[in-house]
């Protein structure tokens, strides 16, 4: 996680959660009130049940954990793959897409 300087200087700390999943803590203006940022990566394999059961249920824990008066912002890599067809979404979305898409590009 690469923060600025007024962010380093408003963490209060971190946590890794394995390889996939880091919370970092800040203090804001508002006393008593902490952000935190969840970053996460989503596994790619798309016939491992088990690991991806594993994720969801790592991060669910971690959210609710959190402190109902804190804020939270979970930033997510989905790994989704989509299709070159982007017809009905050319606003937001590119041809560069793969021959087929996965699960997570539904």
């Amino acid at each position: 996680m690469m923060l600025s300087k007024q962010a380093q200087n408003d963490l209060i700390g971190w946590e890794s959660h394995g390889p996939r999943i880091i919370k970092a803590s800040f203090k804001t203006k508002k006393n008593g009130i902490t952000i935190n940022v969840i970053q996460c990566y989503e596994p790619a394999d798309d016939n491992n049940e088990d690991i991806e059961e594993q994720f969801y249920d790592r991060l669910q824990s971690i959210v609710e954990k959190r402190q109902t008066k804190d804020l939270t912002i979970l930033m997510r890599d989905l790994n989704t793959k989509v299709e070159m067809d982007n017809i009905g979404y050319e606003n937001i979305m590119g041809r560069n897409g793969l021959e087929e898409m996965n699960e997570s590009g539904k």
